[in-house]
């Protein structure tokens, strides 16, 4: 029988709290800057006159450039005090986001999406680490969940601003007004937060490379690794055409499509601090199998529909986005656990390095798997649906392998 995680919690600190504010609007940013270019495509390929070609290498850029940084970073990440490490990376961010700003043409886009990579990239990464330093395995679930929040946010609120404001005045604008919400951040951590450095009592002193090669040697750590990348897989091979799926097989109108995603992004942010107490209090192994039975069904059902009315279509899409969320939130506070302290900063770039590079490579399996006939249907949707069912299904094996891992360091 598989024992609860804890009983009790601790409560958290007035302190604890301004940081999780903070990791929301951070995660919020990145996450916003992240989506908006895709949703985007049909203003810039006639604004800077670019072939779909030309702005599929302008989308894998960042991707690449994030997944190669990323594993980069795993030789020095744990070498510095993580709150400058932040201010170093989440300013990187920024300053992409100012080069896509002033972007005038394709190279220029390419560049700046290659620096918004290699610093986004290793954002949360960063952030995860600094949870695993400064709160207790009771509390990340909860700390989680609140982290969350930023995701659906940016459905509910984040990526329609961007779409209006690019729609009726100039797409540039969506960029200038997230890169300064990201610098009235940016100044929040530079002058709030406190220095984040205790692990550098216990910082190896080995060479950058040869950190590395003792992350990637780690047994316990490849679990946590090949469980991540599996639930990227998953999740990314099923939302990559969710929305052409949507609309051409459903019946959901190109209108209809914010209020779709915006429903989920709702329930999102009313369940995940419920769901990230549920699994400090009743364990995040448990929370995580539940989520992903739900989201499998959910994938059953929905990847075998035809023309139905709305609201089914949003009252389906809307669960396999709260079991989604539930997967997401129980697998990464239950991987902070993981990692000895002194390899916390570097495990996380390297586990934000290969969950990059999966997402990157489960949007191009999607594309083999379905394809479009020439009446717009999408085609191949119910093996895609099967496809991701059995990815999702092997990570409750490897998450129970990942608690028990846990388990036995306790």
């Amino acid at each position: 029988m598989i024992a609860p995680d804890n009983q009790k919690t601790n409560p958290l600190t007035s302190y604890q709290i301004v940081l999780i504010v903070l990791f929301v609007f951070i995660i919020f940013t990145i996450v916003v800057d992240y989506m908006t270019l895709p949703a985007l495509s049909a203003i810039l390929l006639t604004k800077l006159q670019i072939t779909t070609k030309e702005f599929g290498f302008v989308v894998s850029a960042y991707a690449f450039s994030a997944g190669t940084s990323a594993f980069l970073a795993t030789g020095f990440s744990d070498r510095f005090d993580r709150k400058k490490l932040l201010l170093v990376y989440y300013g990187g961010f920024l300053l992409g986001m100012l080069l896509c700003a002033t972007a005038n043409s394709l190279i220029a886009l390419i560049v700046a999406r290659i620096v918004t990579g290699a610093f986004g990239g290793v954002v949360a990464a960063i952030i995860f680490a600094i949870v695993a330093d400064l709160f207790q395995n009771d509390q990340r679930g909860r700390v989680m969940g609140f982290v969350q929040l930023a995701f659906a946010a940016s459905l509910v609120a984040g990526l329609p601003l961007a779409l209006f404001l690019a729609t009726n005045f100039n797409w540039r604008l969506t960029y200038w007004i997230f890169f300064f919400l990201g610098i009235l951040v940016f100044s929040v951590v530079l002058f709030k937060v406190n220095p984040i450095n205790t692990h550098l009592d216990n910082a190896t002193k080995d060479k950058l490379l040869t950190h590395s090669m003792h992350i990637i040697r780690n047994r316990d750590y490849w679990t946590v690794f090949i469980n991540n990348i599996f639930l990227v897989l998953g999740d990314t091979m099923y939302m990559t055409f969710g929305s052409a799926y949507s609309t051409n097989n459903l019946g959901v109108g190109l209108d209809k499509l914010p209020l779709l995603y915006g429903a989920g992004g709702l329930a999102t942010i009313v369940l995940s601090p419920l769901i990230g107490r549920l699994s400090d209090r009743y364990g995040k192994f448990r929370l995580f199998t539940i989520g992903t039975v739900l989201a499998i069904v959910l994938v059953a059902v929905y990847s075998n529909l035809t023309a139905v009315p709305f609201w089914l279509v949003v009252v389906l899409h809307t669960l396999l986005f709260i079991g989604i969320n539930a997967r997401m939130i129980a697998s990464t506070a239950l991987a902070t656990v993981v990692p000895e302290k002194h390899d916390r900063g570097a495990f996380m770039a390297l586990d934000s390095s290969f969950q990059q590079v999966a997402g990157g490579v489960a949007a191009t399996a999607a594309g083999w798997i379905v394809f479009q006939a020439a009446d717009g249907m999408i085609h191949g949707f119910p093996s895609l649906g099967l496809t991701v069912i059995g990815v999702m299904a092997i990570t409750i094996g490897l998450m129970y392998l990942i608690h028990r891992i846990v388990q036995r360091r306790k």
